[in-house]
């Protein structure tokens, strides 16, 4: 069996600098789970196709689990543990609770991020999130146990900010 080519990558992740030697085949989320640490970012279908992976990289929202490690050399990623700050929590993750917009939870770190990474989409391009936008735009992340409503509430609020 062939080796695995390891190479080194340096990442930022929610603010701290990590330079790691990766497999050239490690996706992003692999990386941040089992070489950072950063459990928060859920392996759902390891396809991109349920969201419960999404991180902010470079600002933008992707489904790690699709991004390779070694194509973000000196990239940023925040993830749902680098939202808050301190004991204080984003303004999201409080509404998530108050509009009780999470059931099991498995998806709820990817619900939050993107919808994050979503109310920046929207300041930047001065677009008023409604319920049908918010549901477009968050049309990539899947709850199997439907807290879609409380999800939908939560952004809303939030954007009304």
């Amino acid at each position: 069996m062939e080796q695995p080519i390891r190479q080194p990558v340096a990442l930022r992740v929610n603010g701290a600098e990590h330079r790691l030697e990766v497999d050239t085949r490690s996706s992003l989320l692999d990386v941040l789970r089992e070489d950072v640490g950063l459990t928060g970012s859920k392996k759902g279908c390891d396809h991109g196709q349920c969201g419960s992976c999404t991180v902010l990289l470079d600002g933008r929202r992707v489904t790690s689990c699709l991004a390779l490690a070694v194509a973000h050399d000196g990239a940023e990623v925040t993830t749902v543990e680098g939202l808050a700050d301190g004991d204080a929590l984003h303004p999201l993750q409080a509404a998530f609770i108050e509009h009780d917009a999470l059931q099991c939870g498995y998806c709820t770190p990817g619900q939050i991020v993107s919808g994050v990474g979503l109310l920046a989409e929207a300041r930047a391009e001065g677009l008023e999130l409604d319920e049908d936008t918010i549901r477009e735009r968050m049309s990539g992340n899947i709850c199997r146990c439907g807290a879609y409503p409380g999800i939908v509430a939560a952004i809303g609020e939030v954007a009304g900010r």
